[in-house]
């Protein structure tokens, strides 16, 4: 089978289609077909050797795949070979035309969900859904920004929000951004590319400010979001790429926190409720992944520049 490896850190060229042996399950393994593979900022981190997890050398990225399970190990009675699933995490990579995962790590993919949509589940919708019920513990009558709102994230997050209640506020850098953030459930949207906008936000609530900031670019926008809190005001810190500094003043004024997460750090409970949560919404249409862009596997490295520039809009999918 083609799979892409990764055999030193380094730069996007490091990641090299190459022809491997295709995998067998061992016992409470699966063997899925990988229809996509959904590309996340964090992947780009443990190419290049400076994310908190690094892998073994030489490995296949990638955690989030749809497809269909081709064969099954001993033991395995949560699926069956021709079952749809979208995968959180694997065992061999996902950035592969076969990957092997355990069972408790494939999920049913609703018939609705095409494989490109339901390679954008894990890591966007696991985030989103965390960073809103766990950590912020929203509720209906607050008021959101999703502070980078159009990326893999940042959709999710709006849609979730949306659907529970919250009044939604987003941040895009381009048109179509904006157009797209709107689109899937923001009731207001501003270009944080233009100068003032932080001002347009606090416009736009009155004055009072917003009760969660869902930051994905903390080193930026950290220290600007504490002026945007509402009294017990709560940043979630989903992405950030290097230091910051902040006015501790503008917490204790509003009696505000920031907290943090990442996904890997969860329980087995928070998972366990972020699945039942992310199957029932994508069953009943309520979280609909948006897929940007989709590219052939040959073009990983594209894909890894890609997803850090700016004006980011929906998920990008390779197709092996």
């Amino acid at each position: 089978m083609k799979a892409i490896l990764v055999r030193q850190f380094g730069g996007p060229e490091v990641l090299k289609l190459e022809e491997v042996p295709t995998p067998k399950p061992a016992a409470g393994q699966v063997l899925v077909g990988v229809h996509a593979a959904g590309v996340n900022p964090y992947d780009t981190y443990m190419r290049a050797g400076t994310y908190a997890q690094k892998p073994a050398l030489p490995y296949t990225p990638g955690s989030d795949a749809a497809g269909v399970i081709e064969a099954i190990g001993e033991g395995v009675k949560k699926v069956k070979p021709g079952d749809r699933v979208y995968t959180a995490k694997t065992v061999t990579g996902a950035y592969a035309e076969y990957a092997l995962a355990l069972e408790e790590q494939v999920h049913s993919l609703p018939a609705k969900v095409n494989f490109s949509q339901g390679a954008g589940v894990w890591v966007p919708y696991g985030t989103a859904y965390h960073a809103l019920f766990h950590s912020a513990k929203a509720h209906a009558s607050e008021a959101v920004l999703v502070h980078g709102a159009s990326g893999g994230v940042g959709t999710a997050a709006v849609q979730m929000a949306r659907a529970i209640g919250l009044t939604v506020l987003g941040t895009a850098g381009t048109q179509k951004g904006l157009e797209l953030v709107k689109r899937e459930g923001a009731h207001q949207v501003f270009d944080h590319s233009k100068a003032g906008y932080q001002e347009e936000i606090m416009k736009a609530t009155g004055g009072r400010g917003v009760d969660l900031i869902l930051e994905m670019l903390a080193n930026v926008n950290l220290a600007h979001d504490l002026k945007l809190l509402a009294i017990h005001g709560r940043v979630i810190v989903i992405g950030n790429r290097g230091e910051v500094t902040i006015n501790a003043r503008e917490l204790m004024a509003r009696r505000g926190s920031i907290r943090a997460f990442t996904l890997w750090g969860i329980t087995l409970a928070e998972e366990a409720d972020i699945h039942a949560g992310l199957i029932a919404g994508l069953e009943n249409g309520t979280l609909r992944p948006v897929v940007g862009k989709e590219l052939p596997l040959a073009e990983a490295a594209r894909a890894h520049k890609e997803i850090l520039e700016p004006g980011a809009a929906g998920k990008i999918a390779l197709i092996p």
